[in-house]
């Protein structure tokens, strides 16, 4: 009995192999989990099932299908946007690449704020969220059943009672605490009610990747939120004992709220099979006083392409004079790594802002195996203490800004699916930049002796937690 166990289980190992080898997105991945399946199946063949497939085809097939109702008008639907950027903001080619890349246009006559920590961010969705008219459409990867989710919860069955059609979709995953009284309040209330899951078959309904990492809110199809809070106590700032965040959102009106409503209609269509309906249509925002150009960047593992990576590639290789980044998970693929030592050799201000403390330790030890070679090159690191830093943002030059859900890691590259505001505007770069400033002034500067000088055992074990980022 024994013998056959073993025997089925390097079958199943070799099986899981070959699937890994038609199906790998970067060969260090690749060979991994190959070397894994081959050698130590027992342990590595579950694990490849809840982590390791990197293939969604049903996505594919619903997204970029010709049956797919919403791509198909999409074109008419931002057909409202004036496509012409603004003259404060950066060349129009610069983006033309973004543009190709994403499959959406860069629009102007948006109004765009950034809002910093928990309480300016709820207070400004819930305010959002009060004075919708027709619809509202909440997306995110994690709420508790908490004081604040539970006044996200009520506001929006408030709103379904008023007649407002709401829309509530949330990952399965990130959302695993959420009991079923929250839910079933939201549905007696008349919120339609959609889980976010890895897959529709049984077979997929445990895989642990492929999470729905986005965070987003549209009110009326003419203002949006996206960026990196959860729903949550400790988000709000509100919870005793836990070290408060340090995060950034954004709130943008205008023509370029179509980006983030499309993101959320796929992803709906996607699980529940059908699009979100309701009688009076989806609104499509004219712009208005609003003046900031504006592209919405929906990335995720069924993409053709490496969306994520790629657009923090191209931002790198055109930046002219700096490129801020703050991100609470530094793990990113060997093109990123690459293009930040460039841009620094080539003389650009490069920083990144990472958090002293962390919530994942395998994370935080991965991170200091390629420190030393970026310190080498000239970019500047930086570890901010008072609170933990988990704001996902990105500046460019004086003109270019980026707020969103994407970590600079393999998760947010490969594994899981993202939402990032790309705005051209030197208002809005000028408010990221004074953030920055005051991460900057409350952060230490990480230096190549303090690296060298730890201990060989700490060494070893980044270089080990290193090597598997791919599933990190």
């Amino acid at each position: 009995m024994i013998l056959w166990l073993v025997l089925i289980a390097h079958v199943l190992g070799l099986a899981s192999a070959l699937s890994v080898l038609m199906s790998g997105r970067t060969p260090r991945g690749t060979v991994a989990w190959i070397g894994a399946l081959v050698l130590v199946p027992y342990l590595a063949v579950p694990l490849y099932w809840l982590l390791g497939r990197y293939r969604l085809p049903e996505y594919l097939t619903a997204r970029h299908g010709e049956d797919f109702p919403v791509l198909r008008g999409a074109e008419d639907l931002l057909a409202g946007g004036e496509r012409t950027l603004p003259e404060n903001s950066v060349c129009p080619p610069s983006f033309s690449l973004l543009e190709r890349l994403v499959g959406l246009p860069f629009v102007g006559g948006n109004d765009v704020e950034i809002l910093v920590d928990g309480p300016a961010t709820f207070e400004s969705i819930f305010s959002g969220i009060d004075a919708a008219r027709d619809y509202l459409l909440v997306e995110y990867y994690v709420v508790k059943d908490d004081a604040t989710g539970r006044e996200l919860r009520d506001r929006l069955t408030r709103k379904a009672r008023e007649g407002v059609d709401v829309f509530f979709l949330y990952d399965e995953i990130g959302c695993y605490g959420l009991s079923d009284d929250f839910i079933r309040t939201l549905v007696e209330a008349g919120v339609h009610v959609q889980s976010f899951g890895a897959g529709r078959k049984l077979g997929k309904r445990l895989q642990l990747n492929f999470r729905n990492h986005r965070k987003i809110v549209v009110a009326d199809g003419r203002r949006a939120w996206v960026g990196g809070l959860n729903v949550g106590d400790e988000y709000a700032g509100r919870k005793e004992g836990v070290l408060p965040w340090r995060d950034t959102h954004v709130r943008i009106d205008g023509p370029a709220v179509a980006h983030f409503q499309l993101a959320f209609i796929e992803d709906w269509h996607w699980m529940a099979k059908a699009l979100p309906e309701r009688e009076g249509g989806w609104e499509w925002a004219p712009p208005e006083r609003g003046r900031v150009g504006v592209l919405g960047v929906p990335s995720g593992p069924a993409d053709p392409v490496e969306t994520a990576s790629m657009m923090v590639q191209h931002l790198l290789h055109k930046a002219q004079e700096r490129v801020w980044i703050a991100t609470p998970y530094f793990v990113p693929d060997d093109q990123v790594l690459s293009a930040l030592k460039l841009a620094a050799l080539r003389g650009i201000d490069v920083r990144v802002l990472m958090p002293e403390r962390t919530d994942n330790t395998l994370i935080y030890l991965a991170e200091f195996a390629f420190l030393e070679s970026l310190l080498r090159t000239g970019v500047r690191i930086f570890r901010y203490g008072p609170r933990f830093l988990h704001a996902k943002r990105l500046l460019v030059d004086r003109n270019i800004g980026l707020v969103g859900t994407m970590n600079l890691d393999n998760r947010s590259f490969r594994l899981n699916f993202e939402i990032t505001m790309i705005a051209a505007d030197r208002e809005v770069a000028g408010r990221l930049e004074e953030v920055f400033e005051e991460d900057f002034g409350e952060a230490r500067v990480v230096t190549e002796n303090e690296l060298t000088a730890r201990p060989f055992a700490l060494r070893a074990a980044s270089r080990a937690a290193n090597l598997l980022a791919p599933v990190l």
